[in-house]
């Protein structure tokens, strides 16, 4: 089968060998072959004439910019030529299709699809129930039921203040009247209650009436609603059935049948299920593959220009593990003990609590894939030990554990109520220009590729730090770090986001660039002991 857009390498690639297996696609280092294509792809972006898309690498541009992730596949043919594919994720200038890009995997978007047809009758159901909201005597019925029921309201509730008055003045009456006179107050007592009652009848009567007319528009409305809802549900299962994916067996699987009928929005449109899906339709054998980002971060990530990045856990890894079925990957990361041949230094220690240093790349708990951790080996020596905190696993210093339940329960009431000072060093990739201040960004997990965070004002939790500069030194800056909230990644979020210092920690590999470690250290903490009530304070230097 030929294959249109398999590129061959213009650069001279004859003294690179082959990896031995696939990329593994959530965590690696870009193979030589993958790193040569993104420099061919990112030349291309930048002198191409074929599209027009801002992304935002002027900053003098004021309007909306869209930063894109572009991937780059490295593919043998049955030839075994080696080349290569590019792919974009998402749309590319409010377009599916390109030269040079492997077409999306289902193109709901070509005019004869069943999704155009099924959108075109869609609209009509929105044009028809747009005419009757806005249909003259929809909305005078509407206007009409108001005031009738304004009217029905003032005339009764005026009524009411007059049996109210009424009332209260035959109450006046009755101590000085004789029988028969009172006799002829209570007739008119329940004559004003008769007369309230007819009134309510009668108002009712109208409200019903003018009710009707509305409810003849609000029922057509209703139901042209529900059927554009029933309608609009099977086009999304039509789509998510029709969207299918293949293996290197051409086996096809779908959306729905992947995300077991509940995809997350935007599932498949990423870069790396395309490039797989089309190699795959086409014959070509996947030697490696990367991702990088082109333009400006999006709001509330931090993405830097030209850099690589994994894959989405959210939308594609389950979409990727179909479709890398049977292909021999690199080895997982994620499964490998970082913390085998360290040990946990002792800092403090007394009948009641502990104080250790942990390493970096050294799990605090134990996680979905590794059990060993701080935890599991402090409770092999002490079966009552509990963590008060937690340090992220490539975090290195300070931890505080309780030996019993009791003291954990005294210390952790600390850190509640942010009696517990803390002081991180950090060394950051950059030169900050001011030498002190503090950082207030809301954050909350990215719910499409964790573990990272991200910063949204709109459902994120308060998180706040303070800062200040310790050296600048080698275009590197040594700081301290006061965290006032202790948000997961709190730290490395509010050093890399452009809302905050902009310069990520040395060493981040997810929100910056990956290096020997996270240049990160819980240096010093200041709390109260649990027994003796004395404030003491330990620290645990480090040299980055």
């Amino acid at each position: 089968m030929s294959c249109q857009l398999f590129q061959e390498f213009t650069t001279d690639i004859s003294g690179i060998s082959l990896p031995e297996k696939f990329t593994f696609p959530f965590y690696y280092e870009p193979h030589p072959l993958s790193v040569i294509a993104s420099h061919e792809l990112q030349n291309y972006l930048e002198t191409q004439n074929d599209f027009q898309h801002n992304f935002g690498l002027n900053e003098n541009q004021e309007r909306l910019v869209i930063g894109k992730m572009f991937g780059v596949l490295v593919v043998q043919n049955q030839n075994n030529e080696l080349g290569f594919l590019w792919a974009f994720s998402g749309k590319l200038a409010e377009r599916n299709q390109h030269p040079f890009f492997v077409p999306t995997v289902f193109d709901m978007l070509t005019a004869d699809s069943f999704f155009k047809k099924e959108e075109t009758l869609l609209n009509q159901y929105n044009r028809e129930i747009e005419l009757l909201e806005n249909n003259p005597d929809y909305l005078n019925a509407i206007k009409q039921l108001e005031q009738t029921k304004l009217q029905a309201d003032k005339e009764i509730q005026t009524q009411k203040e007059a049996i109210k008055q009424g009332k209260k003045l035959r109450s006046e009456k009755r101590k000085s009247l004789p029988f028969d006179a009172v006799e002829q107050l209570n007739k008119e007592s329940q004559d004003e209650g008769i007369l309230l009652k007819k009134m309510a009848q009668y108002w009712n009567h109208h409200i019903k009436a003018v009710t009707e007319k509305v409810e003849l528009f609000t029922n057509q409305i209703n139901q042209l609603k529900k059927e554009r809802k029933d309608k609009s549900a099977a086009l999304q299962q039509q789509l998510f059935t029709e969207y299918a994916f293949l293996n290197q067996y051409q086996e096809l699987k779908s959306l729905a049948a992947i995300f077991n009928g509940n995809p997350p929005a935007g599932a498949g449109e990423c870069a790396a299920p395309k490039l797989l899906h089309y190699a795959f339709k086409h014959l070509l054998k996947p030697i490696a593959m990367a991702e990088f980002w082109w333009g400006q971060s999006p709001k509330g990530e931090m993405r830097k220009h030209q850099q690589f990045y994994p894959a989405c856990t959210g939308k594609c890894e389950p979409i990727l593990k179909h479709m890398l079925h049977g292909i021999p990957l690199e080895e997982n990361p994620f499964a490998i003990n970082p913390a085998e041949g360290k040990e946990l230094a002792i800092v403090f220690e007394d009948d009641y609590l502990l104080l250790i240093n942990k390493p970096a790349e050294f799990l605090s708990v134990p996680g979905k894939q590794i059990t060993d951790s701080v935890q599991t080996r402090i409770k092999a020596l002490y079966p009552n030990a509990m963590i008060v905190h937690r340090l992220d696993m490539s975090t290195s210093g300070l931890l505080l554990i309780g030996k019993t339940p009791d003291i954990y329960k005294k210390l952790q009431a600390q850190f509640i109520k942010r009696n517990v000072k803390k002081r991180y060093v950090a060394q950051l990739d950059g030169v900050l220009s001011e030498d002190s201040g503090s950082i207030n960004l809301p954050l909350r997990g990215d719910l499409h590729n964790r573990p990272n965070q991200i910063v949204c004002f709109e459902q994120g939790k308060p998180a706040q730090t303070h800062w200040e500069v310790i050296e600048r030194k080698d275009n590197k800056t040594l700081v301290y770090f006061y965290p006032i909230t202790g948000r997961t990644h709190q730290l490395r979020v509010h050093a890399a986001h452009s809302l905050g210092l902009n310069t990520p920690i040395v060493g981040d590999d997810l929100y910056g660039t990956k290096a020997d470690r996270l240049h990160l250290h819980a240096e010093r903490i200041t709390f109260v002991h649990p027994i003796s009530k004395e404030i003491i304070t330990f620290t645990c230097e480090i040299i980055f």
